[in-house]
């Protein structure tokens, strides 16, 4: 089990992570971060670990804002001082929340708990789908059929259907058309994610949101991430690193 520790408390999250290795000493600490600029850095940089431990007041504001910065597929356990926090915890992968200060049979049950979780998910060949699948497959969340945008000094209308991706482009979202037309808009990546069926489109990475219709092909590449090449071309490589390509290819699958 690999695990990072976030928090800005470095005598604290020694403490911790001694603690884990008493409980699970074939565990493995890979980083201890004491910042959220910090852990965006490392999540992104890095393969994320099994487990990620983390506080809630850092140094430089609260961990949230670091759900808000990188796609974080860890499960969470929350460790802080307060608990008026649980609601937010648990909508940003917190599978528990642990109150400082922490005991040894707190720590435990929490990592007991995402064995429990890891090993449910590994008995079901494939991954759950999420709230938002599940909407769909009944019916009930098709997605926004078209986008407003301006250009020419004019408003017109994108049909969603036409869409190939939404791609970041000079820090701006952009949508691109199967006529390899592009518009600016005004909503975030994160913003029009939610407005889309999650049936239809699939986001990549950070900067691209793709449509299924626009897929070409896929194909392993290196350090177990997959290439995807679309039928419009992007001006760099679309690739999905490993924690993302079994949910990829379960998306490609479930038509």
């Amino acid at each position: 089990m690999t695990i990072i520790i976030i928090e800005d408390e470095i005598k604290t999250a020694k403490a911790l992570g001694q603690l884990i290795l008493s409980i699970r000493p074939d565990a493995q600490i890979l980083s201890y971060i004491q910042s959220i600029d910090g852990a965006v850095s490392y999540l992104l940089e890095n393969d994320q670990p099994d487990l990620i431990f983390m506080d809630i007041q850092l140094a430089d504001g609260q961990s949230f804002e670091i759900f808000k910065n990188v796609e974080v597929l860890s499960p969470v356990i929350f460790c802080t001082a307060f608990d008026d926090y649980a609601i937010e915890a648990f909508k940003s992968n917190g599978i528990d929340y642990v109150l400082k200060p922490f005991s040894r049979e707190s720590i435990s049950n929490a990592i007991k708990k995402a064995g429990e979780l890891k090993n449910f998910f590994q008995r079901n060949k494939k991954p759950m789908p999420d709230f938002d699948y599940l909407l769909t497959r009944t019916g009930e969340n098709k997605g926004k059929s078209s986008f407003l945008v301006f250009k020419n000094n004019k408003y017109q209308t994108v049909l969603t259907e036409n869409i190939a991706y939404f791609f970041i482009k000079n820090e701006t979202p952009t949508i691109m058309t199967f006529d390899k037309i592009e518009y600016q808009i005004t909503q975030s990546l994160d913003e029009v994610h939610k407005l889309l069926s999650p049936i239809q489109f699939f986001r990549i990475n950070r900067q691209h949101l793709v449509n299924f219709s626009a897929v070409r092909e896929a194909e392993h590449y290196f350090s177990r991430k997959i290439l995807v090449k679309l039928t419009v071309p992007t001006e760099e490589k679309l690739l999905i690193g490993k924690e993302k390509t079994t949910a990829f290819l379960s998306w490609l699958e479930n038509r």
